[in-house]
């Protein structure tokens, strides 16, 4: 299979599949975040999903038929035109959520790793990945002669994925609080 070592978006991979989103929809996040800076931290157990669309009836009936019948779901947030917002309380599965954050993909609930196998399904290369990501034991091995470590050692790390980068993890926008923060004070800045 060969060893993964590039960063990748982990609430992409772990998160997302979680809301049962099935795959082939219409539209897909741009990206995907665990904490918005200056308004949620990673502590407070939502999932953000960013998505570039013009918000036509299209968008709208997307919107309707899937993010709102999303039992997580909590919020819309326009950002900006044709940037949106969703965001999820994922409360109900806040011990799999801490086990995301923590990096411990293979401690997981059996459900959550069915979800997110079953997403990536038909991926090819990328299903054996996340298979191994959530069950390391059989690369040990072969992550082991690859970073010239001892086996011994990943056994006791047992993770062969990185945990999120929590920085990379975190949407970086405050024009919407600065919008807000404009509306609520006597500021212009057209003066």
């Amino acid at each position: 299979m060969g060893v993964y070592t590039d960063y990748f978006q982990k609430s992409k991979v772990f998160l997302y599949p979680l809301l049962r989103l099935k795959k082939g929809l219409a539209y897909v996040p741009k990206q995907t975040y665990v904490a918005w800076e200056n308004v949620y931290t990673a502590e407070d157990c939502r999932f953000f999903c960013e998505y570039k669309a013009k918000y036509t009836d299209k968008f709208k009936k997307f919107i309707t038929e899937y993010i709102t019948t999303v039992p997580y779901f909590e919020e819309y947030i326009e950002l900006e035109t044709n940037k949106h917002l969703f965001i999820f309380d994922l409360s109900p599965i806040k011990n799999d959520y801490n086990r995301f954050i923590k990096g411990k993909y293979s401690q997981l609930t059996l459900e959550s790793k069915i979800n997110i196998l079953d997403f990536f399904a038909d991926d090819g290369k990328v299903s054996d990945y996340i298979q191994g990501f959530l069950s390391p034991e059989d690369l040990h091995s072969e992550y082991a002669d690859f970073l010239g470590v001892r086996v011994e050692t990943l056994e006791e790390v047992y993770e062969i994925c990185t945990p999120p980068d929590l920085e990379k993890e975190t949407l970086i926008d405050n024009n919407l609080i600065i919008q807000q923060l404009l509306k609520r004070s006597s500021i212009s800045l057209t003066k």
